[in-house]
């Protein structure tokens, strides 16, 4: 119980910290983390619940079917299949999607490329802890239907940390701990921001030239 409890905390923080960005625009985003191994269970957001308000079920507990252990009113996340599916191919402990306006647009420019590359910013020293200059993130298809939207993800599910961007739709991260996937989220997030800046401020020097 103690660790279930400490679990709620550090993801309700975690919520109120990304809300105060107003990283949860509507009622979209969803937050998990992982309770136990065997059995599977986490905590995940309810579906339809503004995560800028704080309340007394703000989570719900759910299995590897993303079905609720307890009796609930409530529903879990339309996406709570694909933070099963991260829990049960790697040793991540926190899974956190928002969307923003920059990364949704990242990913209509790089879309049709299933990929983006972030490089020449010092956040990709702090994030890998090493000299590379360049950072890769996926980019995968929307999709309305559950099991082909987690088949998307399935082949990017690889290491126990990592990212992937939904076209026109979020940003998932994972990670092995509830600090390291809030800090990968947050430097995606300046790195996105920063590199859709520089396009702007690129093409305006193009128009002035």
């Amino acid at each position: 119980m103690s660790l279930f409890l400490e679990q709620w905390k550090k993801l309700a923080y975690i919520k109120c910290d990304l809300a105060k960005r107003d990283w949860f625009y509507g009622t979209s985003g969803n937050l998990s983390m992982k309770i136990s191994d065997d059995p599977l269970l986490f905590l995940v957001t309810a579906d339809e619940k503004d995560k800028r308000d704080r309340c007394d079920e703000e989570f719900i507990v759910v299995n590897e079917k993303g079905v609720p252990v307890f009796d609930t009113e409530l529903s879990p996340s339309l996406e709570t299949l694909i933070h099963a599916n991260i829990y049960e191919r790697t040793a991540a402990k926190c899974v956190l999607h928002v969307h923003t306006v920059d990364n949704n647009i990242i990913s209509e420019l790089y879309g049709d490329e299933g990929k983006v590359v972030l490089q020449n910013n010092e956040m990709i020293h702090i994030l890998t802890g090493s000299f590379d200059n360049l950072l890769t993130i996926p980019i995968i298809e929307n999709a309305t239907d559950m099991a082909q939207f987690v088949k998307a993800y399935t082949p990017h599910i690889c290491h126990d940390f990592g990212a992937v961007l939904v076209r026109n739709h979020g940003i998932t991260v994972w990670g092995r701990t509830p600090l390291e996937t809030k800090k990968w989220l947050e430097g995606i997030e300046f790195l996105i921001s920063y590199h859709v800046k520089m396009l702007m401020i690129q093409g305006q020097k193009i128009k002035a030239l």
